[in-house]
């Protein structure tokens, strides 16, 4: 394995950055989207930043802002549409959210006294901000031009944290957890597809709760479409009823994601989820384990979803559980590379990272979790 940082700020007060995703385009160029220049995981002040690298990873750009609105901008997806295309997806809160009792609370405890004065003059600039600024929800954007220019943002009734996905079909698929959308069933996981590149989107499908469960312990969804045509969802299920209460569980759709299995548990410790499907025909499934020991894993499908092999880490030097939401791309010599954030060890703040790997030999692969 070999490890390396994608972006890392060492001095000022908005250093932290976290909840990237990776994807490489038809040639083979590496983009990396994240949230940062923030003061800490909860913050107004976060700005959707871009790295880009032309060498399979080993070497990366400066970050490039692509959002900086007055609000925070979170959890940047991206998605290779193919001819140069890039599409962005994040989400913002209203301002009323960092004045919540238990959001402040969280915010002083992680700062120093000085950042926690800027975070308060902040929250006395909203008091004046004109009401369409305070544009709450999920949004797309588009580059046509490989992120040097990015069209107007698309406001859409789902958010998920590494974005949709472009089927075989052209069709871009996002499963996502209803998002202020006003429309549609609070906190429900839906579908919806697009079929010009992302500047509209038409409601398709939705995914049923599974017994015992609520719709607000379901979160982060994603998707991948396997070689014979199904469409393999992965969820983050997160409660203290659940065992183990931080965990992934998966559903599938045979018609292109108008309908959907009942998700199934997988007992993974960990989440949440991304997944893509190697060269050789495996499903790649990594996401954080927020347990000790914390650190990033994954898991290997050789039968398209219905099992997984033992668990691999790929990263186990994570100080502390503000950590995860790893994506991985195939390199050009089949060796995968995962990027997530994480705080390095002595850092008071978190940083975009990654791990190149490869896949473990089949035989390898001797426990196995799901359906046999």
């Amino acid at each position: 394995m070999k490890f390396g940082i994608v972006g890392r700020t060492e001095d000022g007060f908005f250093r932290y950055q976290g909840w990237p995703t990776l994807c490489k385009d038809e040639n083979g160029v590496l983009y990396v989207g994240a949230s940062g220049h923030r003061l800490t995981h909860v913050c107004p002040f976060g700005k959707n930043l871009m790295y880009v690298s032309y060498d399979d990873g080993k070497s990366w750009s400066a970050p490039i802002i692509i959002n900086d609105t007055v609000l925070d901008d979170r959890d940047a997806g991206l998605t290779s549409l193919g001819e140069g295309k890039l599409l962005l997806t994040y989400f913002n809160r209203p301002w009323e959210f960092y004045n919540e009792g238990y959001v402040r609370k969280r915010t002083q405890s992680e700062i120093s006294p000085l950042a926690w004065e800027l975070f308060n003059g902040m929250m006395k600039g909203y008091e004046s901000l004109p009401p369409e600024k305070n544009h709450a929800g999920s949004f797309v954007r588009l580059s046509c031009d490989a992120g040097k220019s990015w069209e107007p943002p698309v406001k859409v009734p789902v958010s998920s944290p590494h974005g949709p996905i472009k089927l075989s079909d052209g069709r871009l698929l996002f499963l996502g957890k209803e998002f202020y959308s006003d429309e549609y069933e609070k906190d429900a996981i839906l579908v919806f597809e697009s079929r010009d590149d992302g500047k509209s989107w038409e409601y398709l499908s939705k995914v049923e709760t599974p017994e015992n469960c609520q719709l607000n312990y379901i979160y982060e969804p994603y998707a991948v479409e396997l070689p014979d045509g199904r469409i393999l969802g992965a969820l983050r299920m997160q409660s203290s009823k659940l065992t183990p209460d931080f965990t992934i569980y998966l559903c599938e759709s045979e018609d292109g994601g108008k309908s959907w299995s009942m998700p199934r548990p997988t007992g993974i410790n960990g989440s949440p989820p991304h997944m893509i499907v190697h060269s050789s025909g495996a499903v790649v499934l990594t996401y954080g384990r927020r347990e000790v020991p914390y650190g990033e894993r994954a898991r290997i499908s050789y039968d398209g979803g219905k099992s997984f092999g033992e668990e691999l880490v790929i990263s186990e030097e994570a100080p502390c559980s503000d950590l995860g939401y790893p994506s991985t791309v195939e390199l050009s010599n089949g060796r995968l590379l995962t990027v997530y954030y994480q705080f390095l060890p002595g850092d008071s703040f978190a940083s975009i990272l990654y791990t190149e790997w490869e896949l473990p030999e089949r035989d390898s692969q001797k426990h196995w979790y799901g359906e046999k």
